[in-house]
């Protein structure tokens, strides 16, 4: 069952590039490309909180959690210009990089 759950995250995660390069680099239809980031960060979460069953004590996934937000945030902040488009994209690679990390590591 488990397997799934890691299925479904992981298309989640490819939608919300995908809509997120759509949004980024001025697709024709924005507004699918909104629908899509949307339904993308639902299947995430839903996938990742059905993986863990319940809320863990530890610190990493609240991390991860803000990750999510960030990722949600990202096409507010190349559209109004508080970041520069390169910025928001190096930052969500790289803040999906680490929540990988924290999802396998755990760290804290």
């Amino acid at each position: 069952m488990i397997l799934w759950f890691k299925i479904a995250h992981l298309i989640g995660l490819a939608g919300l590039f995908l809509s997120l390069g759509a949004m980024f680099f001025e697709a024709p239809n924005k507004k699918a490309a909104g629908a899509i980031h949307g339904i993308s960060l639902l299947l995430i979460v839903l996938a990742g909180f059905a993986m863990l069953g319940k809320p863990p004590a530890q610190a990493w996934w609240g991390v991860k959690m803000a990750i999510w937000l960030f990722l949600g945030a990202a096409p507010v902040l190349a559209k109004r210009k508080i970041l520069p488009v390169p910025v928001v994209i190096g930052l969500s690679i790289a803040s999906v990089g680490f929540a990988a990390w924290l999802g396998l590591a755990k760290p804290f």
